[in-house]
């Protein structure tokens, strides 16, 4: 997981975004902003995935182990980001699905790492039940992103982006965004189950049991 390195307990310097790897502009603004916030949450609608996570917590082990269940009940905000022909898009637009949202970068090298697993779990699973919908943040270059997915043959993501990296911050401000990469898998009603810091192996028979329990309160609906 890409995170930042305070030189104090109060600050991060400026000089941060200086010795960043080239094209990650921007990225002090993700980790100056202020400090960690947590989530308030308490959206009574949402109880019913904080329940799910409790029922599902059992599953959260070996390359899931890193998830952290919701307790407490919290619809995520709006996020607004692009697909790949420029359309705006809202991560609303996806209510009646169970969504792993995933954010990412090609100057992250854990989340390029990730990319081909978020690939294959929406080959295993996409459909009308389930979707990855993973957000490039690049704040440079929207070319860059394209090529590196083109490049490496990950054809069943659907390209989605962000190049103010609005959506990081929208996170962060609830507590669910620290560093890269960071996923959080959502409910049909756009609740959290878990976040994630950090990559993970998603294509893993772990990871694709525990989305497939967080899917089945869904199937059973009407």
């Amino acid at each position: 997981m890409s995170s930042p390195r305070p030189a104090t307990r109060r600050r991060i310097p400026i000089a941060i975004g200086a010795v960043a790897a080239a094209g990650v502009v921007g990225l002090g603004a993700f980790y100056g902003l202020g400090s960690f916030k947590r989530g308030t949450g308490g959206d009574p609608s949402c109880t019913g995935a904080v329940e799910l996570a409790r029922k599902i917590a059992p599953l959260a082990h070996g390359e899931v182990a890193a998830l952290t269940m919701a307790t407490t009940p919290l619809r995520l905000p709006d996020l607004a980001f692009e697909d790949g022909e420029g359309k705006p898009r809202k991560l609303s637009e996806w209510r009646g699905k169970t969504v792993l949202v995933n954010l990412w970068a090609t100057w992250c090298v854990p989340c390029r790492k990730e990319m081909p697993a978020l690939d294959t779990l929406q080959g295993k699973l996409g459909g009308k039940d389930f979707e990855v919908v993973a957000v490039n943040i690049d704040t440079r270059d929207p070319e860059k992103p394209k090529n590196f997915l083109k490049e490496a043959n990950l054809t069943r993501l659907g390209y989605f982006a962000d190049q103010k990296a609005k959506v990081f911050q929208d996170l962060k401000n609830i507590g669910k965004a620290l560093g890269m990469p960071t996923s959080v898998l959502v409910d049909a009603q756009g609740c959290e189950i878990a976040t994630l810091a950090g990559p993970a192996e998603w294509a893993s028979e772990d990871a694709i049991k525990l989305i497939k329990a967080a899917m089945k309160p869904m199937k059973a609906g009407p």
